[in-house]
């Protein structure tokens, strides 16, 4: 369904009060001027992207008939959003930066990357560019539906988590969005067949893995889908009969609709190779620097990457060799004995619901027992509202191991720490902290809701290198805070994670750049990293849906540590590091120069 651009009448008031600012202008006017235009411009992107209003429960009030719609993702609709997109950074390329608070220009800074990065994105004439959706912004996708990517596996779980039902308004809403999915899914199956038309079509590999979840998502009694139970699950006490109306639309609607694009699919499967990186679609190599430059934030060509996961992970496993020598593991590989400590009974969990109970209690006493500690890493505490869930059974054959993000600011909707439990093998007992640590507290959960106390658009933009390099930065303050003191497997559990995330930087840019196979892929992650080879078939796969997105994470953890060891060397025995780790989370979620400027800002103040 198209956003109407009718719900919020945007003028260009704000934009030429700064345009006209004399040069003498006090900057409080100046900051005051530009932070009204840069609100306009959080509205407009409301308008647009719908759902991230749901995501942080501000589809309320003024902005109520938010609840009723959902990104238009067709081709008319996306070249509408990526011309106001255009407009948007035109307007931010003029705004004069030299009158401004330091505040109010990494604003301006953040609006404006965001925005470059986008229409870069968007000129490329195939794929799903989603760095301005507050929901899906870590990833960009060439290939408009993938076992990770499409709305058949993002809506429903986004409606039925995140789209509150309280009155007969929210279900009228709920039931307005179910139409606007149905329009979603015959637009992308509609820019599925322009892709195909230019050669683009995802891998057979990741078809096969697409088509079983589509299948599986079209399939059974549609009375019994979530889209329709969720909305009859919390209308029993409204009238109206409302789980009716969710199925008259699930199957005249939804239902064909997800048929129609099965089929585009069936129709990409049989042109489909095995070929798994993008160097292979139209300006292959152009589209691979775009994604690696919005996920890392950097200009670094991928030879730099790859020579850099190769070093950082020599570092690591240098350490990990001498732990796994005390204990008692010294033949092999680092990866081969990490492969073996992962065979031993006694780090495993067992297959089927008792395992995944298991798992649950582990992952809510570590939970438990960080929120302990967090006061000697953070001057300034946020609540860190938080529930750990299982992801739905139709998403976790294409879903990575976990995934995390804050909730609604008012709170009424806890951060979610979704974990894949489709088998017990994926874990095991001294991998499980340092994920809890990355994915809910002190990770995305706990940083994600300091963005809450920011301008409201701060809480719309996300840079993946920030996001998931402070996750990364989250692992080490656990270790740091003593998790591990007396765990030295749990230790090498937590080295493993950092070492994985520099393996990813030799992946993907093995993939996208190098031609590697997806075989030689697989095989060189699971032999050097010792990781059990269905979680990297997954996280290989997972690459080639999402170029360049794995390599923000050791890109953005390693300038993090950068900048700490800057400032250390900078202040001395002044460095206070509880305020550093401050400095860089209340800065919210910034590119890595921005956060560079600030932690520049933050040695000047002593």
């Amino acid at each position: 369904m198209t956003a109407s651009r009718r719900d919020f009448l945007v003028g260009t008031g704000a934009a030429i009060a700064v345009a006209n600012l004399p040069v003498s202008a006090h900057a409080a006017d100046a900051d005051k001027a530009t932070e009204a235009l840069l609100a306009e411009m959080a509205e407009e992107l409301l308008v647009d992207y719908p759902e991230s209003a749901t995501g942080l429960g501000i589809d309320t009030g003024a902005r109520a008939a938010l609840k009723a719609k959902l990104t238009d993702r067709s081709v008319e609709g996306q070249r509408a959003i990526a011309q106001r997109a255009a407009k948007r950074l035109q307007r931010l390329k003029a705004i004069d930066t030299s009158h401004l608070s330091d505040a109010t220009r990494i604003d301006v800074d953040v609006m404006r990357t965001s925005h470059e990065f986008a229409s870069e994105g968007f000129a490329f004439p195939y794929g799903d560019v989603a760095t301005l959706n507050q929901n899906w912004s870590y990833r960009n996708a060439p290939y408009v539906v993938a076992q990770n990517t499409g709305a058949f596996l993002e809506i429903p779980s986004m409606m039925d988590t995140r789209h509150t039902v309280e009155t007969r308004a929210d279900a009228d809403a709920y039931l307005s969005r179910l139409e606007a999915y149905a329009g979603q899914i015959d637009g992308e199956t509609a820019r599925l067949k322009a892709a195909a038309s230019q050669g683009v079509i995802a891998p057979d590999f990741l078809l096969d893995k697409t088509l079983s979840q589509l299948r599986m998502a079209s399939g059974g009694n549609i009375a019994e889908w979530t889209l329709v139970t969720s909305l009859a699950n919390r209308t029993k006490n409204i009238p109206g009969d409302y789980a009716a109306k969710a199925a008259k639309i699930a199957k005249d609607k939804i239902a064909p609709a997800l048929q129609r694009q099965l089929a585009e699919l069936q129709a990409h499967r049989k042109r489909a190779t095995s070929d798994a990186g993008v160097w292979k679609l139209p300006k292959g190599d152009e589209y691979y620097a775009w994604a690696l430059s919005a996920a890392t934030t950097t200009r670094m060509t991928p030879d730099q990457i790859h020579e850099l996961g190769q070093q950082e992970l020599r570092a690591l496993q240098a350490e990990m060799d001498v732990i796994l020598k005390a204990q008692g593991l010294t033949q092999g590989t680092v990866g081969e004995r990490m492969t073996e400590l992962g065979k031993q009974a006694r780090f495993q969990f067992p297959e089927g619901d008792k395992g995944r109970e298991q798992i649950m209690a582990l992952l809510h006493d570590r939970v438990k027992d960080i929120r302990t500690r967090l006061p000697r890493a953070f001057a300034t505490l946020v609540p860190g509202n938080l529930q750990i869930q299982r992801m739905a059974p139709e998403v976790e054959p294409g879903a990575p191991g976990a995934y995390g993000g804050a909730g609604t600011i008012d709170g009424k909707v806890p951060g979610k720490f979704w974990i894949n439990l489709r088998t017990t093998d994926l874990w095991t007992t001294y991998s499980l902290p340092t994920l809890t640590y990355h994915e809910s507290i002190p990770g995305h959960v706990w940083q994600g809701e300091y963005t809450f106390k920011l301008p409201l658009f701060r809480s719309l933009l996300a840079f993946n290198a920030f996001a998931e390099g402070w996750a990364l930065y989250a692992e080490q303050l656990a270790a740091e805070l003593g998790v591990y003191d007396n765990d030295p497997v749990g230790r090498l559990g937590y080295l493993q994670s950092i070492a994985f995330r520099a393996c990813r930087l030799v992946v993907d840019t093995g993939l996208h750049a190098k031609r590697w196979t997806r075989q030689q892929a697989i095989e060189w992650f699971a032999k050097t990293n010792g990781s059990g080879l269905e979680e990297v078939t997954s996280e290989v796969d997972r690459y080639c849906a999402w170029p360049g997105q794995a390599c923000g994470y050791k890109v953005g953890h390693s300038e993090i540590n950068r900048l700490r060891k800057k400032a250390q060397q900078a202040l001395g025995t002044k460095f206070d590091f509880r305020k550093f780790n401050d400095a860089v989370v209340q800065g919210g979620d910034v590119p890595m120069v921005v956060l560079a400027r600030s932690i520049d800002g933050f040695i000047a103040k002593g």
